[in-house]
């Protein structure tokens, strides 16, 4: 059983289908060249209508402070999830735009990728492991899994979520073989590339939660 983050969220259909299922978290993508990236009005008024019924994240890939200033004013996120190459000093500096907190995502391909998470974990406030990108694909959000099993008794000092190719179907075998308490899905209950499936939607959230 998990909790989870349903991330990539672009239409107020999606939002609805993810807080009906009991959501932890929703994710808003402010990145250009993903698919699900939202204008600064759209991001604006699906952060109105999630804020106070779940907990909101604005994804970021490499923001400068501006952007991450901007999106703090209009979109007041709860968290600030970093998908890029930020470094530690850069992790700590976005924190202060976040309300709740920051999280970092970590890309994985083996289990010497899970050292990284020690450097991270003094400036931020959750971890991601995500499966790393394929060369000059997009930072996130393209269907590849890694071993899960790398995590399994795998100890942090901060919360993480599994992230990387899960689905309605798989959700539940990648809980049990990492541990996750929290899992993460964008492609994986989508229609097409950024319009989600709110069927699919509740089908992971009842998948992670049985």
């Amino acid at each position: 059983m998990a909790e989870a983050k349903i991330c990539g969220i672009t239409t107020p259909e999606a939002l609805d289908a993810a807080i009906a299922g009991g959501a932890r978290f929703v994710g808003f993508v402010v990145y250009p060249k993903s698919p699900r990236h939202l204008s600064r009005d759209r991001l604006a008024a699906l952060a109105e209508r999630a804020r106070g019924r779940v907990e909101t994240v604005v994804v970021t890939v490499n923001a400068d402070e501006e952007l991450l200033a901007g999106v703090a004013a209009y979109a007041r996120p709860d968290w600030i999830q970093l998908h890029g190459a930020e470094s530690p000093g850069q992790t700590a500096q976005a924190r202060q735009y976040a309300r709740a907190g920051l999280i970092k995502a970590l890309g994985v391909a083996r289990a010497e990728d899970l050292a990284q998470a020690a450097a991270y974990e003094p400036a931020a406030d959750m971890l991601l492991f995500d499966a790393k990108p394929p060369p000059g694909g997009l930072p996130g959000g393209n269907a590849l899994a890694f071993d899960w099993g790398v995590l399994a008794g795998r100890r942090f000092a901060r919360p993480w979520l599994l992230s990387g190719g899960l689905a309605p179907g798989n959700v539940q075998e990648a809980i049990a073989a990492s541990g996750a308490a929290l899992v993460d899905v964008s492609s994986g209950v989508e229609a097409a590339p950024g319009l989600k499936d709110p069927a699919l939607v509740a089908q992971f959230l009842a998948a992670a939660r049985a």
